[in-house]
């Protein structure tokens, strides 16, 4: 199959540059995977689509502000040029795999500073696949706080506006911190709409994955197979397993909420469908061909051309059917990627 064979037609006017001020206002194309059939609602009538008995699960991570702009630091002491750092994943012993810029002045040994009096400063200690850097902090008090005041949002590279408010690129349940970028389709729901949803008899659980920027990397290969799919670390807690078991045996429907939500259950199911608790790294990579063991239905957002979210999408509903749903959002304007509209598959 061809990385070609998920191409479509998007004007630049429907990528979606801010938020919309109403999270669950936006429009909800709603997608039958067995007829292609789709139907345009907001996002507000999800509930009209669920039944007492299934199961929503969630992913809980949270978006860590790990863009840090600041100065490299000279041989003397003084600084020099302006600098980029974006945290990656955590390594431990306050060491993170991070993206620099600019990369030829930022090899081994070099060093950056970050606010004011060099509140946060590292040191470059290697180099990791990719051209990544391994980079050493120093810092008083507790990282996580440091960042909060000093990093900024790492926005995809096709939002250009500047956030105003930072928990807009958060899901209102987020707890759990270190993900590079959001699982955006978790971003329309509000607390009321959860209250809504569990109040009519659906259940909803939560896992942990967190986002690494290899979920925006285009597939180059011509061919989808010879794609080597990006890592991520991914959690399912012992209450969630024991809740998509019991959802299966019961006859309801288990939907995830986002691709990140589904590469989680799915990493880690058995192949008879059940469930146990788990944690660890996975590369899935869906495509079409693949037997979804857990999963029934899908929440998602419009997701790039010929990236493998959309493969993923198709894998569930069927290429054509979901190229012909797009065109279908083209059509009618919906907004589209991280601050877009969203897609039920079901």
């Amino acid at each position: 199959m061809k990385t070609h064979d998920f191409y479509f037609d998007l004007p630049p006017e429907l990528i979606a540059q801010t938020p919309l001020q109403r999270r669950d206002g936006s429009r909800l194309l709603t997608l039958d995977k067995e007829t292609g059939r789709w139907a345009h609602r907001h996002f507000y009538e999800l509930p009209d689509l669920l039944r007492p008995g299934d199961c929503l699960i969630l992913n809980d991570s949270r978006v860590l502000p790990a863009r840090l702009l600041g100065s490299r630091i000279r041989g003397d002491g003084t600084l020099g040029g302006a600098c980029e750092v974006l945290l990656l994943i955590d390594r431990g012993d306050n060491v993170w795999e991070c993206l620099v810029r600019p990369g030829k002045k930022l090899r081994t040994g070099a060093r950056v500073s970050f606010g004011e009096n060099g509140e946060l400063t590292g040191e470059v200690a290697g180099e990791a696949a990719g051209g990544n850097r391994l980079v050493r902090f120093s810092y008083q008090g507790i990282f996580l706080e440091v960042l909060e005041r000093l990093g900024r949002m790492p926005l995809p590279p096709y939002i250009k506006a500047e956030l105003q408010d930072r928990e807009r690129y958060q899901t209102v349940y987020a707890r759990v911190s270190g993900s590079a970028a959001a699982p955006t389709a978790g971003l329309h729901f509000t607390p009321e709409l959860l209250e809504r949803i569990q109040a009519m008899g659906v259940s909803t659980g939560y896992v942990t994955l967190h986002v690494g920027l290899g979920t925006f990397r285009p597939v180059k290969e011509e061919e989808i197979t010879d794609h080597d799919m990006h890592s991520e670390y991914c959690v399912i807690p012992q209450e969630t397993a024991d809740l998509i078991n019991r959802t299966k045996a019961r006859g309801g429907r288990v939907i995830c909420v986002g691709t990140t939500s589904c590469r989680t259950i799915e990493s880690w199911a058995a192949e008879d469908g059940s469930m146990e608790a788990k944690a660890g790294w996975t590369k899935i990579f869906i495509y079409p061909g693949y037997r979804f063991k857990v999963l029934d239905g899908l929440i998602t957002n419009f997701h790039l051309p010929e990236s493998t979210l959309i493969m993923l999408v198709s894998a569930l509903a069927g290429r054509e059917h979901v190229l012909a749903a797009y065109q279908e959002a083209v059509r009618e304007r919906y907004r589209f990627f991280s601050f877009g509209d969203a897609m039920f598959v079901g």
